[in-house]
């Protein structure tokens, strides 16, 4: 697996709350590829997020039926997570 292999699973991975991808909110700050082996820095929309738990697990669950050998999932609250212009508008913010 590449980046870009990476980037269109993540494109399928939906909060469960918003309907919408953990790629186009914006959740996922950095992606590394090592073979298959995949490391993934990522935020929640909120730091007691109910789905986090949730969204971990689907992942890396989509990563791992698409090839991934291993996939490490870092969640972190800095910088604080700020939706961007597109992501408001299809919130109707």
């Amino acid at each position: 697996m590449n980046k870009e292999d990476v980037i269109e699973v993540l494109k399928q991975c939906n909060d469960p709350e918003l309907d919408m991808n953990v790629w186009f909110l914006g959740l996922i700050y950095n992606v590394e590829v090592n073979d298959d082996n995949i490391k993934i820095k990522m935020t929640f929309t909120t730091p007691f997020c109910p789905y986090g738990p949730h969204l971990i697990d689907m992942i890396k669950s989509k990563l791992k039926e698409a090839g991934a050998n291993s996939v490490e999932i870092e969640v972190v609250f800095e910088p604080k997570w700020e939706p961007s212009e597109d992501v408001k508008m299809a919130l109707g913010l």
